[in-house]
């Protein structure tokens, strides 16, 4: 049989190689692009509303597996593509500064042109609408606020980013209220009774709700202690920038702490229907290492502040986890 000699044999794999990186660079870019921590924290809390309806659905016929699990999907599509759009828009109104924050985005280092930023702008807020509205009201209501209130954040006239007390009510509005009510409500529509209303929401979810806002607020204003001197120098007025970043980061750890302290009290007054044990130890446990890890952070390296907060939202996922646990061992 005839051989290919092994100087062709690599010759052609190099020009594979050569051919096939372009797609991954592209693609690895478009993760980047995306702000993975937004991502994961979008698919947790889309997963977790999901069980958490099915628990509060008991009395009623539960969907199959197959169907739940495809209606779960469908609602994940757009609310992904609705991320995508605003963290995406954020970042083509903040390619300057980004190049002082945020160097390694895709968009302030030139991975991606300014044409394609637009172009998967463009495409994902298309998407997220037109899939979001074949799904139902309560479905394009939530993926239609949650884009306007990010549109509002970073476009001009009213680039809401600017001021400390409106950026925070954007952020922890959509991560906290919107999100969790919104989805809530789609999901419960589908496999509960669709006569309840937004506000018949359990206890849990509201509980739940309450633990969010509080806990996006803490992120909202611990996210620019590390990107106050391009803040500074683009006349951002952060809390950072207005206040300090010592001031800030004690501020985000009480709140942070709040948190947990208000979970743990409603869990041990009886008012929520969840197991007690799962709940109160888990999140000692967090609340504990979350001051552990605080005191080792040293907040005048941007370097520290930044992997403290890359932990912050891992808590924040930790959270979509535990919670819905909690609720569905009761």
């Amino acid at each position: 049989m005839f051989k290919v000699p092994s100087v062709i044999q690599k010759a052609k794999q190099t020009t594979l190689d050569q051919t096939q990186l372009p797609t991954r660079s592209w693609l690895r870019s478009l993760w980047d692009f995306s702000r993975p921590h937004t991502i994961i924290g979008t698919t947790l809390s889309v997963l977790a509303l999901a069980a958490m309806a099915l628990v509060s659905a008991k009395s009623v016929a539960w969907p199959s597996f197959s169907i739940a699990l495809g209606q779960i999907l469908a609602a994940l599509v757009p609310s992904l593509c609705a991320n995508i759009y605003i963290v995406g828009l954020n970042q083509l109104e903040d390619i300057e500064i980004d190049r002082i924050n945020k160097p390694d985005l895709p968009l302030a280092s030139g991975a991606f042109s300014v044409a394609e930023g637009r172009w998967i702008v463009s495409v994902t807020a298309l998407l997220a609408l037109v899939f979001a509205g074949l799904q139902g009201a309560e479905l394009f209501g939530t993926v239609v606020l949650s884009m306007a209130i990010g549109t509002a954040y970073s476009l001009p006239p009213l680039r809401l980013k600017r001021f400390p007390f409106w950026a925070a009510l954007c952020i922890f509005g959509v991560r906290g209220g919107v999100v969790n009510l919104g989805f809530f409500a789609h999901f419960r529509q589908l496999w509960g009774d669709a006569s309840l209303r937004v506000w018949q929401a359990p206890a849990e979810v509201w509980a739940l709700t309450a633990f969010v806002v509080l806990f996006a607020f803490a992120i909202a204003i611990f996210k620019d202690i590390p990107d106050a001197k391009g803040d500074l120098q683009f006349q951002i007025r952060t809390l950072t920038v207005r206040l300090g970043a010592r001031f800030v980061f004690n501020l985000s750890r009480w709140v942070l702490t709040l948190c947990y302290g208000l979970l743990i009290g409603l869990t041990l007054t009886g008012i929520l229907a969840v197991q007690p044990w799962v709940l109160v130890g888990s999140h000692l446990t967090l609340v504990g290492l979350l001051w552990r890890q605080s005191t080792q952070v040293d907040v005048a390296q941007k370097q520290e502040m930044s992997r403290f907060y890359q932990f912050i939202w891992r808590l924040f996922f930790l959270e979509y986890l535990l919670f819905p646990i909690a609720c569905w061992i009761r």
